[in-house]
């Protein structure tokens, strides 16, 4: 809350939208006018009755998200059966809930959880209003997810269309770190060391480049790293080769090990590649969720680079929207991006805000 206020976002604009909140929390919103909180339970309702009784509150609502990588129902969300008993000790207490709140889990792969979710939010807005609870927020949550090929967007429109349409009054909010971020990074590593393990030992005569084996190799990033999503976000990270094999070479079942002496420091295994060596580079794509953020420096290992790039119709773009006019004329013999599209920041005459980017 300090740090969204310190970016001159004002109080009313901020929902504290974790359901379980230290006192000492909860004060703090009281004391700097932060209105909005979420509860799922009646014990948080009576942290926030005694501490802050001037909030707005948005009930978050727990469904089945069993499909989902990461299931947050386990831990919050209240079941539909407890709702209204919860909305009417809001009310006893002269307490508003103005809203409901969800969150579908963590790489939920089943737009229709979204649905069910905005359905059963529905129920809730009924049973608000039945009880005179002025409702007017549905918060969607988060984990929509930020590459190619999703059909989410249609599914939630239309369940929205359906529970929620256009002029309901009704504010719609979302939580959309994922979907911003995660495209926006691709991550490339080098393998530091390798291992062949044959699978069957092999006679006399047999030639040992034939025989069955598997391979590991080490990269120099691991799960306490950038790979932290492996064990957080149960992600299975596929590398995209440099160099495309050729059709004879042979593929091998492969893992990848991360960098700590640790045997659970395992960034992907049941992997087939080819025949890899030690100093080559691997490229892991939509590597922008859960990953820089959460790493760690785990027995000593470094923070990876950032080299931040864009397009030249990028670059353009942002140029005419930073620069006047006169000033754009000025800087064109100054200012010359690269022409393969992987701008470099220390080429740029101004910093590239909201840039793609990638981890080298």
């Amino acid at each position: 809350m300090e740090l969204v206020q310190c970016l001159g976002i004002p109080a009313s604009k901020i929902i504290y939208a974790n359901p379980c909140k230290q006192i000492a929390q909860i004060k703090y919103a009281a004391k700097h006018g932060v209105q909005l909180l979420s509860f799922d339970n009646d014990m948080e309702l009576a942290k926030v009755v005694k501490n802050h009784p001037s909030a707005k509150l948005l009930l978050c609502i727990a469904n089945d998200d069993s499909h989902s990588l990461s299931c947050l129902s386990l831990k919050f969300g209240a079941l539909l059966k407890s709702c209204r008993p919860l909305l009417q000790t809001a009310k006893e207490s002269h307490v508003e809930v103005v809203g409901v709140s969800f969150h579908v889990g963590s790489g939920c792969p089943d737009p229709r959880a979204y649905a069910q979710f905005i359905a059963d939010a529905r129920l809730v807005f009924e049973m608000g209003a039945e009880l005179g609870h002025r409702m007017h927020i549905l918060d969607l949550g988060g984990s929509f997810p930020g590459v190619e090929g999703a059909k989410i967007a249609s599914v939630i429109n239309s369940a929205l269309d359906l529970y929620f349409p256009e002029g309901c009054g009704v504010d719609i909010l979302a939580k959309l770190g994922r979907y911003y971020v995660t495209s926006a990074f691709t991550l490339a590593v080098s393998i530091i060391a390798k291992k062949e393990v044959l699978l069957d030992q092999p006679g006399r005569e047999e030639e040992t480049d034939s025989a069955p084996k598997t391979i590991t190799y080490h990269l120099d990033e691991g799960i306490y790293g950038i790979f932290n999503s492996v064990l957080f976000d149960n992600t299975c990270p596929t590398p995209v080769l440099q160099k495309k094999p050729p059709t004879e070479q042979p593929w091998y079942s492969s893992s990848l090990w991360g960098p700590a002496a640790d045997g659970c420091d395992c960034v992907a295994e049941g992997l087939w590649l080819p025949q890899l060596h030690v100093g080559d580079w691997l490229v892991f794509e939509n590597m922008g969720a859960y990953t820089v953020g959460m790493g760690s420096l785990f027995r000593g290992t470094q923070t990876c680079r950032i080299t931040y790039a864009m397009s030249r119709v990028a670059w353009k773009a942002l140029r005419e929207q930073l620069l006047p006019a006169e000033q754009d004329e000025d800087a064109e013999g100054v200012c010359k991006p690269l022409s393969c599209g992987w701008e470099i920041t220390d080429t740029l005459c101004v910093g590239p805000v909201f840039t793609p980017a990638s981890i080298m």
